[in-house]
């Protein structure tokens, strides 16, 4: 199977054999940026737009580093900066950018939905970088990656996703990435954050992390949205920490083997403890050199590029 779409746009319309298609080809990736001379000449020619309408570090960081790995010219453009501050709309901008013959257009944006309003209106190739609480797509890629490298393989084993689901994009791209190729998936949080309408995603559902952390073989931690909340979710930030924070003694309960992920960015003390980020179980960073080589990969397929080429 070779990779046909234009664009990236989520996980939930991906088959499994799409998602194998990208992961291979990051396995590809992974073993070229090891290397002393980490650039390809794959994108050369070709202009990269990061249109970035919130905040991140890493993700527009990677997206830019993969570019340029890749060889193509890279445009950052910030709300902050641009003709967005003096009314513009995301039409118009992004219609501006592809008369500037950009090839790509990476775009980070709080309203869900706005990576596909770009796909449907433009021929310049749109990658969604986190659309509101909807998607991040290569985020799920990278910590599948991640889960597929460190343990063999996805397909059996539990994976728990704790903390804020109900306003996380994370969380739902990855419950389509992980379920889609075999892995059990839990939710663990707050009711006020986890209601049982994501039974439907064919996960398990529970507010007892105690209960559930013996089994797990992946423990991935997300923070708290609280730029999308309206109103507080619990009570105070102490019993959120005191039922669902990843403390020394919780992880007492857990499998020596157990792998600790976080999308990032970490609240020390408050979903999980320095030490445990820090420690051995935890592959946080490796998530993050892992999505170098997804998005190396996302923008190499998007291009016409094919795994076994490399």
């Amino acid at each position: 199977m070779k990779w046909t779409r234009k664009d990236f746009l989520d996980i939930r319309s991906l088959s499994r054999e799409e998602l194998e298609i990208v992961l291979d080809t990051a396995r590809a990736f992974k073993d070229i940026i090891q290397r002393p001379i980490k650039k390809v000449p794959s994108l050369r020619g070709k202009t990269a737009v990061n249109l970035f309408i919130e905040p991140s570090t890493r993700t527009r960081v990677s997206f830019e580093l993969a570019a340029k790995r890749l060889s193509a010219d890279v445009v950052a453009v910030a709300q902050e900066g641009s003709s967005f501050k003096k009314g513009e709309t995301l039409k118009d901008t992004a219609l501006n950018l592809q008369a500037l013959k950009a090839d790509y257009i990476i775009i980070r944006h709080p309203a869900a939905g706005a990576a596909q309003f770009l796909a449907e209106r433009l021929g310049a190739h749109v990658v969604n970088a986190g659309d509101g609480a909807h998607e991040h797509p290569t985020q799920a890629m990278l910590d599948t990656f991640t889960i597929r490298e460190k343990l063999g393989v996805v397909s059996g084993k539990h994976v728990l996703i704790v903390g804020d689901i109900l306003y996380s994009r994370v969380a739902r791209s990855d419950i389509w990435s992980l379920t889609k190729l075999g892995a059990k998936v839990t939710l663990v949080g707050p009711t006020t954050l986890l209601p049982d309408c994501f039974r439907e995603m064919g996960v398990g559902v529970t507010h007892d992390l105690d209960s559930v952390l013996p089994s797990a073989d992946v423990v991935n931690l997300l923070r708290i949205q609280h730029e999308r909340q309206s109103r507080a979710a619990f009570p105070s930030l102490g019993e959120y920490v005191s039922i669902y924070g990843l403390s020394r003694e919780r992880f007492r309960r857990c499998k020596p083997d157990v792998l600790i992920m976080h999308p990032g960015p970490i609240n020390r003390g408050v979903e999980i403890e320095s030490e445990l980020a820090d420690g051995d179980n935890s592959v946080i960073l490796q998530q993050v050199t892992n999505g170098l080589a997804v998005r190396m990969a996302v923008l190499y397929l998007l291009g016409g590029g094919q795994s076994e080429a490399l």
